[in-house]
């Protein structure tokens, strides 16, 4: 990739973390600078590359905020799922970049409010909130309310507010919906629900939800996609759509039912 990079005599960024783990196994001749933080970065910008898997696309989420700038994954990873290039595509998803031969895909983010804004900056996410228990094989009650009105009190391990990008993750694990990104909706899915009632609930995005929650330890996990923090049980949470959206990049032939075909191998049958 870098060799590509060199050849065509693009610049780059890279991040700190990253340049450090790469020094000691190949010496990067493009011309490129490193930052820490992305305020340092001070030219203008085309795209971010993530290379890694779909948790590391997430990790970028923090980075690009409300910038709009288009993230390309990468894969080196496992899944896949969002992070659509294999690592043997590197020149040909360059050359697409510089041809403009792409689409970009918007995304939508759910945003936490807590009274003391316990997630700081960060307080949005691409794939899901999740409530779930922290030191205890009890279960705890979850109870949630859509624009005020009560919707259920889940008695359950947890529960996970995921976007339509969020679908195909935790939620999907969960037995909750497969959503199309753009969908405009929200999931509500409990986890491990000791009631055979309590189902997934598809509702639009422009509603407020409001968690409270009660058990018997004094406190539980919320995470933010990959950032967990503990919380009290007198914590209120509001979630909301967040008031910008992600671009992932998409080159021709890659669609959103093309990947869960291929990386869940969605109406595959092995009879047929």
């Amino acid at each position: 990739m870098f060799s590509a990079l060199k050849n065509r005599q693009i610049e780059f960024y890279i991040n700190a973390n990253f340049a450090e783990f790469l020094k000691n196994i190949i010496k990067i001749e493009s011309k490129h600078s490193i930052y820490k933080k992305s305020s340092e970065i001070k030219v203008p910008v085309d795209f971010l590359l993530s290379i890694g898997g779909d948790g590391t696309i997430l990790d970028t989420i923090t980075s690009v905020g409300d910038s709009k700038l288009p993230i390309v994954g990468l894969n080196t990873g496992r899944l896949g799922f969002l992070a659509y290039n294999a690592i043997e595509e590197v020149t040909e998803m360059l050359d697409n970049l510089e041809s403009g031969a792409y689409s970009l895909q918007r995304r939508s983010l759910l945003q936490v409010h807590t009274k003391n804004n316990l997630f700081g900056d960060y307080n949005y996410a691409l794939n899901e909130l999740t409530i779930h228990k922290k030191d205890t094989s009890s279960m705890m009650t979850v109870k949630t309310s859509i624009n005020g009105e009560c919707l259920n009190s889940y008695w359950s391990d947890g529960l996970i507010i995921a976007t339509p990008t969020g679908s195909t993750a935790y939620s999907l694990s969960c037995g909750g919906p497969i959503v199309m990104p753009g969908s405009k909706n929200f999931v509500v899915n409990p986890i491990a629900p000791h009631n055979l009632t309590a189902r997934p609930v598809v509702v639009p995005d422009d509603v407020e939800i409001k968690l409270n929650v009660e058990g018997r330890e004094p406190e539980f996990l919320a995470t933010l996609d990959s950032r967990t923090i503990s919380m009290s049980n007198a914590t209120e949470i509001i979630i909301t759509k967040a008031p910008f959206y992600i671009n992932l990049v998409q080159f021709k032939n890659q669609s959103f039912l093309k990947t869960i075909r291929k990386k869940m191998h969605w109406g595959n049958d092995i009879r047929n």
